[in-house]
């Protein structure tokens, strides 16, 4: 509702406009959102990829670690930035998320049941930003694990450890405005929000004067063109200069039963036989049962060995500074393409870790020998609930990530620092040395 009021007063008019505002403390159904964009990844001179985004990003899904007061304000700090510096944004939270944290914002946010419709983040979200630590990463990558085309993951460190996450929150102006203006040129700066306030007449009322600020708040938010960069202040990043990208390979896992059929429980599934997407590892282990696991594992199709054991972890590159690496796994750099073996508390002492190439499929199926029940099956640290009987099997085989020449698809992509440089805390090896204390001297 609109009201006009007027008070006369010797000499003039004075005038009071009270126009109502954007509605607040809501929670709209992300459907209402605009079709996700899909950025390309040009190869550079170096071995990180670019972000080129075809027009700015407008649907960011903002992740935060849960039970952590901390990171919540952050959140909400963060949503508040972008909604007010880059206008066209729209913010999407999990439910339970925006549950908590709607009524803090003078701005609606978006979001869905993901029991109910588990695939409505695939197609709506451009952007991932993760507030917390690696396992808050794994958790925004599973949201999308029956996806082959994953959003670029912005990820500020807010964890325990943070060994993935790049960026510390108090730069989170100068990273998210890096992503933002990822692949705007020059020439997408120009001045179109000026050209089309001068295009459209002036209000002659404060009813026409509150239904134009509101058209134009909408078609801000739903336009794709420059409009977006050339409102944003400051420098260019030109589009030789996009943000920095680190993609991370995945595996896909099936459980499949005896007969062949795929039985693996991940909610939203809908295909046969494909597989779903995991980012650091597949774990299978005995669980509470008392006797060590017997498991046959084939190799490329050809048997490799009975394998009598605690568990057995089949991981990524990034995997392999997690679990693996606590049960004397190799440390395998991300950008290695390839599939770490490791098995937990082994019986044999020659049974060590393997590093495959990634294209090697893997199949372990749980032997008749065994004497436990079944064991437990675990997909980056999320226990499935389903345990894995006798004559069973899980299975893994690599993710295709690229398709011709600057057509990545497949992977996380993983928004990366631009190195300056030198300084030991940065890049993959600063975190060896910085978090995981690599070779750390006794004693220090």
């Amino acid at each position: 509702m609109q009201y006009a009021f007027r008070r006369k007063i010797p000499g003039l008019f004075l005038r009071r406009s009270f126009a109502s505002s954007a509605p607040r403390h809501e929670i709209r159904d992300i459907s209402a959102l605009s079709r996700r964009l899909i950025p390309k990844y040009q190869e550079s001179q170096g071995e990180l990829l670019s972000l080129q985004w075809p027009a700015p990003p407008r649907n960011i899904l903002l992740v935060r670690k849960d039970c952590a007061p901390a990171v919540t304000e952050s959140l909400i700090e963060f949503a508040n930035h972008i909604t007010s510096a880059y206008p066209s944004t729209a913010v999407i939270l999990e439910s339970k998320t925006a549950a908590e944290v709607h009524s803090s914002f003078s701005f609606p946010v978006y979001s869905a049941s993901l029991d109910d419709t588990p695939t409505a983040f695939h197609d709506k979200v451009d952007l991932t930003v993760t507030l917390g630590g690696d396992g808050t990463i794994l958790h925004a990558s599973s949201l999308f694990a029956t996806c082959s085309n994953v959003p670029p993951v912005l990820s500020f460190s807010m964890g325990t450890l943070g060994f993935l996450s790049e960026w510390k929150f108090s730069e989170f102006k100068r990273a998210f405005r890096e992503v933002y203006m990822s692949g705007a040129g020059a020439g997408d700066r120009t001045a179109v929000l000026e050209e089309e306030r001068e295009s459209k007449p002036e209000p002659e009322s404060a009813s026409e004067s509150a239904s134009a600020l509101s058209a134009t708040s909408e078609s801000t938010r739903e336009s794709s063109g420059p409009t977006g960069w050339s409102s944003v202040r400051g420098k260019s990043m030109g589009s030789t200069r996009g943000a920095p990208i680190l993609m991370r390979n995945r595996l896909k896992v099936g459980l499949f039963t005896a007969d062949g059929q795929e039985t693996t429980p991940i909610r939203g599934k809908s295909d046969e036989g494909q597989g779903v997407y995991v980012m650091n590892e597949l774990l299978i282990h005995r669980g509470k049962e008392p006797h060590l696991a017997v498991v046959d594992i084939f190799v490329g199709g050809r048997f490799l060995t009975e394998a009598v054991v605690d568990g057995i972890i089949i991981s990524t590159p990034t995997g392999s500074t997690a679990y693996s690496l606590s049960s004397g796994g190799s440390i395998i750099h991300p950008l290695v393409p390839s599939i770490l073996l490791t098995p937990i508390c082994a019986r044999s002492l020659s049974f060590r870790p393997l590093v495959l190439p990634l294209s090697t499929p893997i199949t372990m199926r749980l032997s008749e020998k065994n004497r436990g029940r079944e064991l437990e099956v675990s997909l980056d640290g999320v226990n499935l609930g389903q345990g894995m009987a006798i004559g069973m099997e899980a299975r893994v085989w690599n993710e295709e990530m690229r398709h011709g020449k600057n057509e990545w698809q497949g992977g996380v992509p993983s928004v990366m620092r631009r190195s300056m440089g030198g300084e030991a805390h940065e890049g993959w090896v600063g975190g060896l040395n910085g978090l995981l204390k690599f070779n750390h001297p006794f004693g220090e």
